[in-house]
């Protein structure tokens, strides 16, 4: 079974046990809850439908922040005696998938069933009853 979340403008693909980095989470505690996009479980349905990924939940446990490579920015412009140098360096927060929580599966309701179908009964107010002459007016 597999989910696929979002965060920080990202998607990633995650089952239980694995071990992500995502864009830094400010005011993360020991456990983080997400709501994934998608879900396969271990027959191989999807579930993609957003009423009922409301009641799925992703949960991940926070192992700690890291950086990742650094990256050198060097603006230059050709015999102008332009340079501008920076660098930059995200930050990371590491998450564990701890599990994929699927609802408890509902039991459909049986429909009741009714004899006349909708579509046959007779609608008040059609072209055949407008078209008799029902009052006469005394103007005539």
């Amino acid at each position: 079974m597999y989910a696929i979340i979002r965060t920080g403008g990202k998607q990633s693909r995650v089952h239980e046990g694995d071990v992500i980095d995502v864009e830094r989470l400010k005011n993360a505690d020991e456990t983080v809850e997400f709501t994934p996009l998608l879900v396969v479980d271990a027959d191989g349905k999807a579930i993609s439908d957003r009423a009922q990924l409301r009641d799925v939940k992703v949960r991940a446990k926070v192992l700690g922040e890291a950086q990742g490579p650094k990256v050198d920015i060097f603006k230059y412009k050709n015999k102008s005696g332009y340079r501008r140098r920076q660098g930059h360096r995200q930050k990371y927060t590491t998450l564990e998938v701890t599990s994929i929580e699927l609802p408890a599966k509902r039991k459909k309701k049986a429909k009741a069933t009714t004899t006349e179908p909708s579509s046959t009964k007779k609608k008040t107010g059609t072209a055949e009853s407008e078209a008799s002459p029902a009052v006469q007016t005394e103007e005539d």
